[in-house]
C-alpha cells in the first residue's frame, strides 16, 4: 500500500501511536490520560479521513492492519519530529525557576538521592523537583525526565553525559544474621552462609567468577531482581549480600565484612538531552547533583 498520512490533528496521530504500542483502546486511554470512548472516536475519525481501517479488531484487542503497519513508521517520524521541536523550544527557556524531572534507579532514589535533593531544594527553592525511581531506562528524548542518573555511560545520540564519580562496593550482612550464623573471614567461608543475589540478572555471578570463585545461580538462597528490595532483605537478616559501600557503612544495622577481596566499583553518570542541558534550571540542578553524588562517595 502506498499510503501517506494526511494533514490532520496531531492528537489523532498520538491516539494511533498509543493504540499501536499498547494493543488496546483501554490501555492506550490510560497511557494518554483520556477516556476510552474519546480515544475510540479519535481512531474512527483518523480511519475515516484516511479511508481505510488502521486496526484489525479481535477478542484479545487490536492489532495493526496492513494499512496501519504501512503508516506506522511515518507516524513515528512525526512523533520524533514533534519531540525534537518541543525539546528545542524548552531548551531556549532562560527562566531560572521551573520543574526539573530526575530519574534514577530505585536503589539510588531510595538510599542516595534524598539528602542530595534536600540540599538542592534548600539552595534553589524556586526549582521544583520530580524524582522518578525506576530501573527502566527513561527516554530523555521524550522528556520523561530532564536528567538521568545512570550506572553506565549513556550512548544515545543528542545526549550529553558526564562521569561524576565511582561507587565503591562491599560485602555486608545484618548484625542480627552474623550474631546468629557467625562471621566469615575468607571468601570460601561465604559459601557456608545464606547468600542474597539476583534471580534473572547474572551480574553478581559474573563478578564473582571474575574474582576467581566458582559459583552458580543456586548458590544464592534468597534471590530478588530489585536492588532496593535485596538491600532490605539483607538488613532484615536473610543472609550475606553485596551493596554500595557508602550506604552500608552508614547503616547501623549492618556490618561490612573484610574478606580480603576488592569488588569492582560502579561508574555514576549524569545524562541529559543537549537541548535541555543548557537551560538555567537544568544546568543548575545538574551541577548540584554532580557535586552531591561526588560528596556521597567521599
Amino acid at each position: 500500500m502506498d499510503a501517506a498520512l494526511p494533514s490532520t490533528d496531531w492528537s489523532l496521530i498520538q491516539a494511533f501511536l498509543a493504540v499501536a504500542d499498547t494493543g488496546s483502546l483501554s490501555a492506550a486511554a490510560r497511557l494518554l490520560g483520556q477516556s476510552q470512548p474519546t480515544l475510540g472516536r479519535q481512531i474512527r475519525t483518523l480511519e475515516e479521513s484516511l479511508g481505510t481501517a488502521l486496526f484489525d479488531r479481535h477478542a484479545r484487542g487490536l492489532s495493526l492492519s496492513e494499512a496501519g503497519a504501512d503508516l506506522l513508521p511515518m507516524a513515528q517520524e512525526m512523533r520524533d519530529a514533534m519531540q525534537r521541536l518541543n525539546l528545542a523550544a524548552a531548551g531556549r527557556s532562560q527562566a531560572p525557576g521551573g520543574t526539573v524531572r530526575i530519574t534514577a534507579s530505585v536503589f539510588i532514589s531510595h538510599y542516595v538521592l534524598p539528602p542530595i535533593l534536600a540540599g538542592i531544594r534548600a539552595a534553589e527553592p524556586g526549582i521544583d523537583l520530580v524524582l522518578i525511581p525506576t530501573d527502566r531506562a527513561e527516554n530523555l528524548l521524550f522528556r520523561e525526565a530532564d536528567i538521568a542518573v545512570r550506572m553506565y555511560r549513556p550512548e544515545q545520540l543528542d545526549i550529553v553525559a558526564r562521569h561524576v564519580t565511582d561507587v565503591g562496593m562491599g560485602t555486608f550482612a545484618a548484625k542480627s544474621y552474623l550474631d546468629r550464623a557467625g562471621r566469615p573471614t575468607s571468601p570460601e567461608d561465604l559459601f557456608k552462609h545464606d547468600l542474597i543475589g539476583f534471580e534473572t540478572s547474572d551480574l553478581i555471578v559474573r563478578t564473582m567468577r571474575a574474582l576467581g570463585w566458582t559459583v552458580a545461580h543456586d548458590a544464592f538462597a534468597v534471590r530478588c531482581d530489585n536492588h532496593a528490595a535485596c538491600w532490605e532483605l539483607l538488613r532484615a537478616g536473610c543472609g550475606i549480600g553485596f551493596g554500595q559501600a557508602s550506604v552500608g557503612r552508614a547503616d547501623p544495622t549492618v556490618e561490612e565484612l573484610d574478606l580480603g577481596i576488592t569488588i569492582p566499583g560502579l561508574e555514576v553518570w549524569l545524562a541529559a538531552h543537549e537541548a535541555m542541558r543548557s537551560t538555567p534550571r537544568v544546568r543548575r540542578v545538574w551541577d548540584l547533583l554532580a557535586a552531591g553524588l561526588k560528596a556521597s562517595q567521599a
